[in-house]
Formats: structure tokens, C-alpha cells, sequence
């Protein structure tokens, strides 16, 4: 709908504006728009409706029918009636508003349904790469020497597992940050030497787990063991590598004895005073859950 001009007329676009009535409405020969008073609410159209007289001519009526400025309320078409309300009543006209983008003011956030969301996911399961070594470290240095006083990894070895197999590892992300993970190498002899823990035997058919760590913010949630159960079927879908080994203290063994391992004897691997049980576990079992692999 276009602004009032100056002299008090107003343009009213035919497609778009209805005369609403509380009656049938009944067919005339003639629609006139004028204005109907200027007062403190401002200007209001009005579609005024009256019978043309028989013979009767108008005054200034344009070749059209109307005074020049004004538009015909109905259909353009020549021949088609306009529709108009019955003599002597007059109605407002309802004007459709034309569409606007509506727009937030400066400093006003949008709804979290419409700001786009970020593309790292709430929880995620991978291998780790390089770029994760450093973050591997801290929570394994921190998990670690408050127990043994000790890492099972130094940094140096951690990149060099990851550069050799990151396969043989995996890692659980929450909202990109490292929370927990494994770190494992393939091993080529039935059992574990002190050989083992540094070194990574490609032809090996059974993968040596380093180390599980959980970062101290979310222990005690089961996230070392739903981490476990997925490292176990991630080897499963490894059609080289057969079994799993580990090494733990005695206090350990319960907890891995409930994902399948079992004891094989003592481990001859020694670190200062500590001494450690051997368990292995068939992966036989895990082949099915394949999918969870990185």
C-alpha cells in the first residue's frame, strides 16, 4: 500500500484490496475511493458505493469513470463488474501488507534453533593422530605418577606409536577434547618381554595395549570401560590381528577378566618394583561389531 499523497488522495491497488461487508454483496456499476476524515488517528480509506442514475453524466470523471488519481476497486478486466457493498453503506477497505524480513536488533542474539551449530560432535570415537599426543601425555602423566610414580609412555613413545600404528589406537572425544583413551602396537611372540614395551612388530598378530587412561574430570562414570568395549571391537575388524595382551597390576585383573581377558602367569616384564599379571583375550568374538572401528 503506497504512502497518502499530499493532497489527500490515496492509491489503492486493485489486486490486493478486499471491501468487506455484513451483507451479500451486490453488483453496481461504480466504486469511488475517498478519504473519510483527517483526525488524530490519521487518514483511513474508505470505498464509497452509489448507484449510477440513469442518463445521468458526472462531472469531472475521466474517460475511465473516475477523477484522475483514482483507481477502481475490482477486477481491470474490461466488461467484469465491480463488487461493491449495497447503497448507502460504506466500509473500510483491508489492504494486504506486503511481506517484510524481520530482523533482530544489534546485540540481540538468535534462538539456539536458528544459529548454526558447531560441527564438532558432543561425543566421538577415533584414533588419535600426532596432533593428540601432547593431550595423550598430560592425561596419562597425571593418571599415572600420582599411582606409580611412573608413565607406561613418554611422550617421544607416544608419537611413535602413533606415527607407526594409530590404528592400534582410539581415542574418546567430547566436544573435541580428549577425555579417554588407548594406545596399543602389534606384537609378534606369545608373550610379553620387556622388548614389548617400545617396540611395534608389523607381522605381529596380537595387539599389546600400552595404556588406558581416563582424564580425573570424568572417572568414576564407566567411561574406561565403554572405551575398552569398543577398542576390543575396533581389533575385531582387523583381520590380522587375533588376540589382545595386557599387562596389570593384580588389583586390575577382576576389571579385565569382565571384558573377556584371563590370566596367562606372571609377566616377565618388570618396571623398578613392580611386578604384573599377563592377560590376553580372543577377538574372535568382536569380528561382528566391526562398524565402531575408526
Amino acid at each position: 500500500m503506497e504512502a497518502l499523497e499530499p493532497h489527500g488522495t490515496a492509491r489503492v491497488l486493485a489486486p490486493f484490496t478486499v471491501v468487506l461487508v455484513g451483507v451479500a454483496p451486490v453488483l453496481c456499476g461504480e466504486a469511488v475511493c475517498s478519504l473519510s476524515s483527517l483526525g488524530a488517528g490519521g487518514p483511513s480509506t474508505v470505498a464509497e458505493s452509489r448507484p449510477p442514475k440513469a442518463g445521468a453524466s458526472r462531472p469531472g470523471l475521466s474517460s475511465g469513470g473516475l477523477p484522475p488519481g483514482l483507481l477502481s476497486v475490482g477486477p481491470s478486466q474490461a466488461g467484469a463488474p465491480d463488487v461493491a457493498p449495497a447503497a448507502g453503506m460504506s466500509t473500510k477497505s483491508v489492504h494486504y501488507p506486503r511481506p517484510v524480513a524481520l530482523h533482530l536488533p544489534p546485540g540481540i542474539l538468535a534462538t539456539p534453533s536458528c544459529q548454526r551449530r558447531h560441527t564438532l560432535p558432543a561425543s566421538e570415537f577415533r584414533c588419535l593422530t600426532q596432533e593428540d599426543a601432547s593431550s595423550v601425555f598430560e592425561i596419562e602423566r597425571e593418571a599415572f605418577i600420582s599411582v606409580s610414580g611412573m608413565c607406561p609412555l613418554h611422550l617421544d613413545e607416544i608419537r611413535n606409536f602413533l606415527t607407526l600404528c594409530p590404528e592400534l589406537s582410539l581415542g574418546w572425544f567430547q566436544e573435541g577434547r580428549l577425555v579417554a583413551f588407548i594406545i596399543g602396537s602389534l606384537w609378534d611372540e606369545e608373550r610379553l618381554t620387556q622388548e614389548s614395551l617400545t617396540l611395534h612388530r608389523p607381522g605381529g598378530h596380537m595387539a599389546h595395549l600400552h595404556v588406558l587412561a581416563v582424564h580425573r574430570t570424568f572417572r568414576q562414570q564407566g567411561r574406561g570401560s565403554s572405551l575398552l568395549w569398543r577398542y576390543l571391537y575396533h581389533l575385531g575388524g582387523q583381520p590380522a590381528v587375533h588376540r589382545a595382551v595386557l599387562m596389570c597390576e593384580d588389583a586390575l585383573v577382576p576389571f579385565y577378566e569382565r571384558f573377556g581377558f584371563h590370566r596367562v602367569g606372571p609377566c616377565s616384564v618388570t618396571v623398578g618394583s613392580l611386578a604384573f599379571t599377563e592377560l590376553q583375550c580372543s577377538l574372535r568374538g568382536h569380528a561382528s561389531m566391526s562398524r565402531n572401528s575408526c
